[in-house]
């Protein structure tokens, strides 16, 4: 019998381990599809406090995880393919045909990005595509830049470019946004955005340079081919929070994501922190920061058991 398992090992997995662990809870950490997380696909992460001249998102991931793993956190490489949250004993079934049995879960297995799905795209994730504007727009000053969505996300990412890119295109396969009207009026307001309307992206060039040079284009309505120079292009077309082996147990919100108090799911000794629980900030520090909330009530509902 376990005291803690922690599945999922992006920054709030990690986090919560290094708490448990130095508390002497002795965690069991499961990796997850990703090891690492989304920010093992970033190369230079800026904005992670601690790190004046940025760090490489692998990098920082290796370091949490040494870090988790000195204080006695062990690791299994596997995945949760289901689980029986209720009662005093929380079993998760892995895909390597392992149940666990632990007093505590934490579940931070965080939110894939919903990309295009072209190989091209795939090549050059971290290379110039991105799914987070606040991560890289940084990287891109006095450069145009696409972003592809109609939604409010597609919108806040576009304003939010406009600070650093020459120019910020959004691509839209519909003649029409679906965002809220003050979003649409704020992007479409902005004299560094244009929109290009009725067009999806075939191909984003060139992933034998490792660099984002430009991106083959495709009018649905008359067929028509062109391509546009940009040297980024962010994908805002929503994230799809990884609840699969917990969504018959626990509840959810409109969007899929794990609902919480303070990182308390609505079934005792279950916590949920990082991005499987958090569909605003979506950043490495608060997903930390929601690890260590996590670890601190899971050690809190330990006492109330006497473990």
């Amino acid at each position: 019998m376990e005291n803690v398992v922690i599945l999922g090992s992006g920054a709030a997995g990690y986090t919560a381990a290094i708490y448990t662990a130095r508390a002497n809870l002795k965690p069991v950490l499961v990796d997850g599809n990703q090891p690492g997380g989304q920010l093992t696909t970033t190369t230079e992460v800026e904005n992670y406090p601690g790190f004046p001249d940025g760090v490489d998102g692998f990098a920082l991931m290796d370091a949490m995880r040494r870090q988790a793993e000195r204080f006695g956190t062990r690791f299994l490489s596997a995945s949760a393919v289901s689980s029986q949250l209720e009662g005093p004993v929380k079993r998760v079934t892995l895909d390597n045909g392992q149940t666990l049995e632990s007093r505590t879960v934490i579940i931070a297995t965080g939110a894939s990005a919903r990309y295009l799905g072209l190989p091209s795209e795939q090549a050059l994730i971290g290379y110039g595509v991105s799914a987070c504007a606040t991560c890289d727009g940084a990287f891109f000053k006095g450069v145009p830049v696409a972003v592809v969505g109609g939604g409010d996300t597609a919108m806040e990412e576009a304003c939010f470019l406009t600070r650093f890119a020459s120019e910020v295109i959004i691509i839209h396969r519909r003649d029409a946004f679906r965002a809220s009207e003050f979003m649409i009026h704020r992007a479409t307001s902005n004299p560094k955005i244009r929109v290009i309307w009725n067009t999806v992206v075939e191909e984003v060039f060139d992933p034998a340079k490792r660099e984002v040079t430009g991106l083959k284009l495709r009018n649905v309505k008359t067929g028509e081919i062109s391509n546009l120079a940009v040297k980024a292009l962010f994908v805002a077309i929503g994230h799809r929070p990884n609840v699969g082996p917990f969504a018959d147990q626990l509840e959810t919100d409109s969007a899929g994501y794990l609902v919480t108090h303070h990182t308390r799911t609505r079934i005792e000794g279950v916590f949920a922190a990082g991005d499987v629980a958090d569909s605003v900030y979506r950043q490495a520090i608060t997903a930390a920061g929601t690890g260590c909330m996590a670890a601190l009530e899971a050690e809190r509902y330990l006492e109330t058991l006497g473990a």
